[in-house]
């Protein structure tokens, strides 16, 4: 590979890094700041943990207007057009007058979290070479559990001297600044070049041909994202309300699980390079199970940031895989829309998880609640990855059959 390429391959990866990087951090601070929301608009916990909800319904919206945009014109402008979107919608969010206009913002921020993944995806995927497709993915995918990382410490740092959680969301509006690194450094991808639909007319026809595929990805994203969400969006509720840390212990605890997180994503990622991507993912998933005790019911705060090191480190670790194994199972003509889509429906199913656990809770408790969804929805992961399909190292624009 020569210097211009890889170059041309790091920028690619980096811009959906930071891309998802952004629009996480964004999500992440009203998970972090959903006591102080619901105590500014005057309403119960469980009626801001709705807007989380809503905030993934609207994904699939997105994922589908962008990832259209991509396959059609290009996944570069597409790219820069949904970063400076939704960095305006968290600007928005933090100006909300009232609760309503808030669930409104945080209803357009979705579409624009939703169209950033496929279209960032497609992009870096088609750039890096196969061999590092694994390692690369897993790098890319964490730039989720970063921006969670980065709304930890923006929320330790400054929601004590500020007392007020509207700024942190004004802060949302500097990565537009990404449009520009990626209209000055992000070449258009070359698969795409090759491959792209001539008309709308041959790009709709193909996109159905792929149903099947489609329905298998909307399931594998469901079960992803109900692990994803069932341990995330609701511990720094679990351990404020329930075992009364401060906000600062809170992000502190946080912000040690998305440490974890990264160092699984990219570490799962590179095993399954070697190993295949269904094996590496399946191998995490159940390894997280035996984590849930220790996740769920530790007594201590350091053995309960242990315990939700862990657990990120294997589920955000299986994650790690997903934008490498999607964007090997997609028809490079639909790369832009169809994995991108799938894994938003999937979002949509599993948008109301945090709103379950928020509600399981005045019937147990938080920990309970958490646990008995996380093994539930660790289990039924682990069947859907271990009998789905596989291509790892499909060189694109080349036609192989699933394995």
């Amino acid at each position: 590979m020569n210097r211009e390429a890889q170059n041309n391959h790091w920028a690619a990866v980096w811009a959906g890094f930071f891309g998802w990087s952004f629009d996480a951090f964004d999500f992440f601070l009203v998970v972090l700041c959903l006591p102080s929301i619901a105590k500014t608009f005057h309403v119960a916990d469980s009626r801001i943990s709705l807007t989380i909800a809503l905030t993934l319904y609207m994904r699939p919206v997105g994922a589908f207007i962008f990832g259209l945009l991509a396959d059609r014109y290009g996944r570069r402008r597409p790219l820069m057009l949904n970063v400076i979107f939704f960095s305006t919608m968290s600007i928005l969010s933090g100006l909300a007058p009232n609760l309503t206009i808030f669930i409104i913002c945080r209803m357009l921020f979705g579409i624009g979290m939703g169209g950033e993944w496929g279209v960032g995806a497609s992009l870096a995927m088609e750039s890096v070479p196969p061999r590092l497709r694994g390692l690369l993915s897993g790098l890319l995918q964490e730039g989720y559990p970063a921006g969670n990382l980065l709304a930890s410490i923006a929320y330790f740092f400054l929601f004590p001297h500020l007392h007020s959680w509207r700024p942190l969301f004004l802060v949302g509006g500097l990565p537009a600044l990404l449009a520009l690194f990626i209209r000055m450094r992000v070449k258009e991808s070359q698969v795409w070049q090759r491959s792209k639909s001539q008309s709308w007319k041959t790009l709709g026809t193909t996109l159905t041909s792929q149903f099947p595929l489609f329905l298998f990805i909307t399931l594998l994203m469901w079960m992803m994202n109900l692990a994803s969400h069932g341990t995330q969006d609701m511990f720094p509720t679990f351990l404020q309300v329930e075992r009364h840390f401060t906000p600062r212990m809170m992000a502190v605890i946080n912000a040690i699980s998305m440490i974890g997180a990264i160092l699984g994503g990219v570490t799962v990622g590179l095993l399954s390079d070697y190993v295949g991507r269904r094996r590496a993912m399946v191998t995490a998933l159940l390894l997280a199970i035996l984590v849930i005790p220790l996740f769920a019911f530790s007594a201590t705060a350091a053995l309960l940031a242990l315990g939700a090191f862990l657990m990120q480190f294997l589920v955000q670790g299986a994650w790690g895989v997903i934008p490498a194994h999607l964007s090997e199972l997609s028809p490079d003509s639909v790369r832009g829309v169809l994995p991108g889509f799938a894994y938003q429906c999937g979002v949509l199913l599993a948008g109301s998880i945090a709103w379950v656990q928020a509600e399981l809770k005045h019937r147990t408790t938080y920990a309970n609640a958490m646990a008995m969804t996380a093994f539930v929805i660790l289990i039924f992961a682990s069947v859907v990855v271990f009998f789905g399909p596989e291509r790892r190292g499909i060189r694109f624009a080349e036609s192989e059959s699933p394995q």
